[in-house]
């Protein structure tokens, strides 16, 4: 679900509540003042980073499996290095 509102801010601060559950379901909230964005309500875990140790493992399977045609990444890697 990634659904956005906008609202002003003291919408937001007088329905803080019911935009914090709607954020909770998965919503962005942007407020503003004077129609200027001033900040955003989004869920907890969408700004969150994975780990480093996590990331790479990730990077390495999918240098398994990355070819152009038949050659593999590796390889231009290596022809890269004889130039």
């Amino acid at each position: 679900m990634d659904r956005k509102t906008t609202v002003g801010a003291f919408d937001a601060k007088t329905h803080l509540n019911s935009l914090l559950k709607r954020v909770s379901e998965g919503e962005t909230i942007r407020i503003t003042r004077r129609g200027i964005p001033i900040a955003k309500l989004v869920p907890a875990d969408a700004g969150e980073k994975e780990q480093p140790d996590q990331l790479v493992r990730e990077i390495r399977e999918l240098r398994k499996s990355a070819t152009l045609g038949k050659i593999t990444i590796r390889e231009l890697i290596n022809e890269g290095r004889h130039h």
